[in-house]
This record gives C-alpha cells, structure tokens and sequence, in this order.
C-alpha cells in the first residue's frame, strides 16, 4: 500500500515557477488584497474583504479545515519574488468516498499565465497519489468560463444537475 496522507503535517509541495505552502499571518496583506477584489470573488462565496482582518479570518480557516480534515488550502507563492499570489485547494473531503472539491483563485494580474494549470496539475496529483482520492469535483458557476476552460484543460467532464424549483418551473410552464 501507498504511504497515503494522513493531515499530520501541512504538505508543502512545488512546481516549476511556484511554492504550495500552508498560509501564514505574514501572508495576511496578500491574501487580502487578493480577496478586496470584486473580479476574485464574483463566483466565489466570499463577501469582499474589507481588512486585513478579514484575511487573518481565512487564514484561520485554512488551519481549521486542515484540523477537522476535511480540505487543505494552499498559498500559491511565486518561487522567484516570493509573493502570494492565490490559492488553491480541497474541501468537503469525504474519506469514506474517497471524493473531495477542488477550489482555486488567483489575483487578476496573473490570469491568462498558465499558473492555474501548473499549480492545480500538482494538487490533482498530489490527491490521486498521497491521498488514494478516487473523485475530485468542481462546482462552477455556468458564467464562469475562464475556470470551465481551465477545468476541461485539466480533463474535468461535465456533470448536470437540475433543482428542484427548476423541475417545478419547468413542468408548470408546460402545461400552460
């Protein structure tokens, strides 16, 4: 059997040009510059961050998540400046499915780079090998093509769903 993780140390782990590293508080003025801006959390479900508190606040939760074991968030750090530029990560782990969720933002100086697909290449990685994950899913807002691009470049298929309203709606519009 694989040495399979066990959330006992926070995994560090690189690609060419970046360093997934566990978030800290002298990450704070970075992360919150990454989450004051409205194009960052359009999709996400993050009110914008008005202080640095507010990034002391998400940081702490990257260390909750990682306490309960249920995710892992990593800073996106640039090798070569040293400067976090985003994050990426699981949550909703499920062990007793081998699923998770994978989550991902990047400050907009930085989009259209290819630093997405390095960086989310190494954590699918990461959780097909070390963690035996058998599934990892993405939810997506329909509007958000850049990221449904950069899910299918990573070879993510397309799982529908309707909602219950949306049956209701549906079937009341047809008998009109």
């Amino acid at each position: 059997m694989k040495n399979k993780f066990e959330f006992k140390d926070f995994p560090k782990l690189e690609t060419e040009r970046f360093i997934l590293r566990k978030g800290t508080v002298d990450d704070c003025s970075d992360i919150f510059e990454l989450y004051a801006n409205e194009n960052v959390v359009k999709y996400l479900p993050l009110n914008l961050f008005e202080s640095v508190e507010d990034a002391m606040v998400e940081i702490n939760w990257y260390e909750k998540i990682f306490k309960e074991q249920i995710g892992l968030r990593w800073v996106i750090e640039e090798a070569k400046t040293k400067k976090v530029i985003g994050t990426c990560g699981y949550l909703n782990y499920e062990k007793e499915h081998n699923r998770i969720e994978i989550g991902y933002d990047l400050k907009p100086d930085y989009w259209g780079q290819g630093i997405m697909q390095e960086t989310l290449g190494k954590i699918i990685h990461f959780a097909f090998t070390s963690m035996e994950i058998n599934k990892i899913e993405a939810k997506v807002e329909p509007e958000n093509k850049a990221s449904i691009r950069l899910l299918g470049k990573l070879n993510f298929n397309v799982l529908f769903s309707i909602l219950k309203s949306e049956y209701i709606e549906l079937n009341e519009e047809s008998r009109l």
